[in-house]
């Protein structure tokens, strides 16, 4: 019920799962480390973010993202192998039936970019919303809705 507010967001993303043991790598080498890619949406509680009565003074990342059913992934997983360029993948965030992103993954600054909170006014997830996240055919569509339980 903690997670249940007024301040549920989302944030479209390219996820990545990682194939091998990996330390003190060089970005030019690190897609070599990467086994497959899928869709994930970020959810986040935003008041146990930032409210200082509920996430401490100093905002934190970790808490607010790991409630049951925040972090959905999907459809697949597909192949490193099956991507030639990761930076030229297209991914979509729609939201209630409306795009709030869309852009290619080199053009992407995910700091916030398209997340509900950094809209003005902010548009936060409410029961009944539903979300595709798409990126490319290559990949596909990540479909969920809000369900308060």
């Amino acid at each position: 019920m903690i997670a249940q507010d007024s301040q549920a967001d989302y944030e479209g993303e390219l996820c990545l799962v990682i194939g091998r043991d990996t330390k003190n790598i060089f970005p030019e080498n690190a897609l070599s480390y990467i086994a497959a890619y899928t869709v994930g949406n970020d959810i986040s509680a935003r008041k146990l973010q930032r409210d200082p009565p509920l996430a401490g003074r100093v905002p934190q990342w970790g808490f607010s993202k790991g409630f049951d059913t925040f972090a959905p992934l999907g459809p697949c997983l597909v192949a490193a192998s099956e991507i030639a360029d990761p930076s030229k993948l297209l991914l979509k965030t729609i939201v209630g039936g409306k795009v709030r992103q869309e852009e290619y993954v080199a053009d992407l600054d995910l700091l916030f970019d398209c997340v509900g909170a950094g809209l003005s006014p902010p548009k936060y997830l409410v029961p009944g919303t539903h979300m595709d996240v798409v990126i490319d055919a290559s990949i596909g569509t990540l479909r969920n809705g809000v369900v308060f339980d």
